[in-house]
């Protein structure tokens, strides 16, 4: 099974676990419970488990207490919480290729975690911590050969790479290294270099970085003998000034990128030319409806399974952009916006099958479930709703 995963006063001493004492905080619409009520069927592609990151610090005006491990109900896709990690601020988290071990940032702090995680319970325990050399990581991944962790260091502007050991921890830092660019016009959100997403590509052989502050998108050849990333030719590839790049995500079967950009709310769509790792702008879309008159910004970007529809979140309209995807160039067009029920969705992800998408609202303490249509994008809220402090990421296994 695939796993989903797809941020910031400084911890005081190491990080606690504590085991739930409570019962999973799940809340259910009451219509349609009652027939739901019988024996069902184990639902398709959901998952045993979920790892919730969530924002702890008063600066981050978090709720949260760490990371919530909860156990997945195969048939009513019910969370229970099966275990709390105490943490400060864990904002992103990933799992290894082999979904042994979890790592996670932790919003304004300068360290990664290393857990390792019990295939049967769930469970997490702490293995160690190592410094970025940054501030702020806010995203993670692993290489394909599951011997290297990447980071993006949003405040201080660069990247680290970690080797992975045999049992999971992390070792010292084996490269960091900083971003060049031009600031874009933006006077607070754009006064530095801001990478905020590293993932690889499909081949496995680049490595993708939108930077917010540079307004641009640097691609990086991965070396996995050495564990470096190395310039692609060219570098980067700008984007409308002011646009702010934040998240990327791949065309699962097909060469697109899509870049969802936080300032001006929109997402351009790239050619990617993946023996090379080139990318080629083809068309920028707005994740707003004309119609909309207040501020927002943009968070998370997601392409569903079958490559058919792009997910976009909304930060102050509180929504999800839904868009169709034209499979013989990639350009997108809009098909519908869906309320997150929720206050500043900074997280969407699926299950694997794409059947089900979820929004974590992080102002509104609660992570939303909706039912999403295979055939035209559309989603539709279950009533299923997992109360926690102010979530910032879930991964499933």
């Amino acid at each position: 099974m695939t796993p989903f995963i797809q941020r910031r006063s400084f911890l005081k001493g190491a990080i606690t676990m504590a085991a739930a004492g409570a019962a999973g905080h799940l809340t259910r619409a009451v219509a349609g419970a009652a027939s739901n009520s019988g024996a069902q069927s184990p639902a398709a592609g959901v998952p045993e488990f979920a790892y919730v990151g969530c924002f702890t610090s008063m600066e981050r005006k978090g709720h949260g207490k760490g990371i919530g491990v909860y156990r997945i109900d195969a048939a009513s896709r019910e969370w229970m919480q099966v275990q709390l990690v105490e943490a400060f601020n864990p904002s992103f988290l990933v799992l290894d290729r082999q979904r042994r071990f979890l790592y996670a940032t932790h919003g304004d702090a300068t360290y990664v975690t290393a857990f390792s995680r019990d295939s049967r319970t769930g469970q997490l325990t702490k293995l160690n911590q190592q410094a970025t050399g940054g501030k702020n990581a806010v995203h993670l991944s692993v290489d394909p050969g599951n011997r290297f962790l990447l980071a993006a260091n949003f405040t201080s502007g660069n990247l680290t790479v970690f080797p992975i050991g045999r049992d999971g921890a992390l070792e010292t830092a084996c490269q960091q290294l900083a971003l060049q660019g031009e600031l874009g016009p933006h006077r607070t959100d754009q006064a530095g270099s801001h990478p905020h997403d590293i993932p690889f590509d499909p081949s496995g052989r680049f490595v993708v970085v939108p930077d917010l502050g540079f307004d641009r998108v640097f691609v990086f050849r991965f070396d996995p003998a050495a564990g470096r990333l190395i310039a692609a030719n060219p570098a980067s590839v700008a984007t409308r000034a002011g646009a702010g790049p934040r998240h990327v995500d791949f065309h699962p079967t097909k060469p697109y990128l899509y870049v969802i950009n936080q300032i001006d709310s929109t997402i351009t769509t790239y050619a990617y030319n993946p023996s090379r790792g080139l990318l080629r702008p083809v068309q920028i879309v707005p994740t707003l409806p004309a119609t909309f008159t207040g501020n927002s910004n943009c968070a998370e970007i997601l392409v569903c399974p079958s490559g058919r529809f792009v997910y976009g979140s909304n930060r102050g309209m509180d929504s999800i952009s839904i868009f169709a995807v034209d499979q013989d160039n990639g350009t997108l067009a809009p098909a519908g916006w869906q309320p997150t029920q929720g206050a500043t969705p900074r997280f969407i992800c699926m299950v694997p099958g794409g059947d089900y998408l979820y929004a974590a609202n992080q102002d509104a303490d609660s992570i939303v479930e909706f039912r999403a249509g295979q055939t035209n994008g559309k989603l539709a809220p279950t009533g299923q709703v997992v109360k926690t402090g102010s979530p910032t990421c879930v991964v499933f296994v």
